[in-house]
């Protein structure tokens, strides 16, 4: 049997992370971009009813978006500091500014959350605008804030 590689996440230094929105990987015409909303291994992370939300939402909002035809996925990390997305030919700015616009659009939505019925989704109870709209307040702070696209 051949040794397991390491998966390319784990060669990163999360250490030295920040939150931010980061390039993590190029695969082709696919770039995975690291939406971290935290700080790794500092005690701060988002819950579950949080994550759940915002990826309703944002997932969403970006899939109808001006970029709705190149994205391939939006979803949680599972060490709970942020969300992978996956855009089919990316231009990092471009994407940062969609990203910035859904997430605005969700601080401003009223209604229900995306989804959130028992056929539509396997957790329906566990979704929340008001946590969505905290998150994607304190992330846009963030965007706001920085400008760098690589670790």
């Amino acid at each position: 049997m051949e040794p397991i590689k390491k998966i390319t996440s784990f060669t990163v230094d999360h250490t030295k992370l920040l939150e931010g929105m980061y390039i993590s990987r190029k695969d082709g015409d696919i770039t995975t971009f690291d939406l971290r909303t935290r700080k790794p291994n500092k005690g701060d992370y988002m819950d579950n009813l949080t994550m759940h939300s915002v990826e309703h939402m944002l997932a969403t909002f970006l899939r109808n978006g001006e970029l709705k035809d190149d994205i391939i996925y939006f979803g949680p990390m599972g060490c709970c500091t942020g969300f992978y997305l996956l855009v089919k030919n990316a231009e990092p700015e471009k994407v940062k500014e969609v990203l910035i616009k859904a997430l605005k659009d969700t601080t401003e939505f009223n209604g229900e959350v995306f989804g959130a019925s028992e056929k539509e989704c396997g957790n329906y109870k566990m979704l929340s605008l008001k946590a969505a709209k905290t998150e994607a307040e304190r992330y846009l702070k963030i965007l706001e804030n920085t400008n760098t696209f690589n670790y």
